[in-house]
């Protein structure tokens, strides 16, 4: 098997299934991803080839867009056994893309690979800072959901049922998901990157809470 071949060839698939996404879990999100992992990778002792397949991987079959609405990575198993992957490595993959996802703010973390840490801790990078700022209000406007709703407070959920079922305003998805992924990075790297990111985020809700109350123009 042709490891490099296997990687490119994995991109041009999920490219293809992915680019015109407009929920911010588009091919760029994919590539950003793919990066940052293999940039936490030289930090952290991890087998970059599992690494850049479950994070090229990852969303292919994610709950939020899955009718089933379970991560069973039906099609990451299909494309890696078509590919003729060890199944050793198709077993690996396929557990990181189903413990990738944040389940809701109470919910266990059950990643136990060295290299679904990395790909866990670089897929919630891209969730922060600007970057996830934007897609947040993409997938918000995706799902029609309201900007924000004042008498509608966040809910620290308790489980994946609870999160899964969530309809609320994407200002709430910050103080539900997004400030908290900061304490939940597991690697230096990933921590170091993460509190910038995290920073910028405290500094747009404050602006935007000053705009929606007027205390901008009073």
């Amino acid at each position: 098997m042709n490891k490099n071949a296997l990687i490119q060839s994995t991109a041009e698939y999920v490219k293809a299934e992915s680019q015109n996404d407009s929920s911010g879990h588009d091919w760029w999100h994919i590539q950003r991803v793919w990066k940052i992992a293999l940039a936490i990778c030289e930090h952290e002792a991890a087998d970059t080839f599992i690494v850049q397949l479950a994070a090229l991987l990852h969303d292919l079959d994610d709950w939020k867009f899955n009718a089933s609405e379970d991560e069973t990575p039906r099609r990451a198993q299909a494309w890696l056994e078509q590919n003729r992957v060890d199944p050793r490595i198709i077993e690996q993959v396929c557990e990181i893309i189903m413990c990738v996802s944040f389940k809701g703010a109470q919910v266990e973390n059950k990643m136990k690979s060295a290299e679904g840490l990395i790909v866990q801790d670089a897929d919630r990078l891209d969730a922060i800072g600007a970057i996830g700022i934007g897609r947040a209000f993409a997938y918000g406007g995706y799902k029609g959901r309201l900007l924000y709703d004042p008498n509608q407070p966040p809910h620290l959920h308790q489980n994946f049922e609870q999160y899964k079922n969530s309809h609320s305003a994407t200002i709430n998805h910050f103080y539900e998901k997004l400030l908290l992924l900061k304490d939940k990075m597991n690697t230096v790297t990933a921590k170091r990157i993460a509190q910038e990111r995290h920073d910028f985020m405290v500094l747009f809700l404050d602006k935007f809470m000053d705009e929606w109350n007027g205390k901008d123009w009073e």
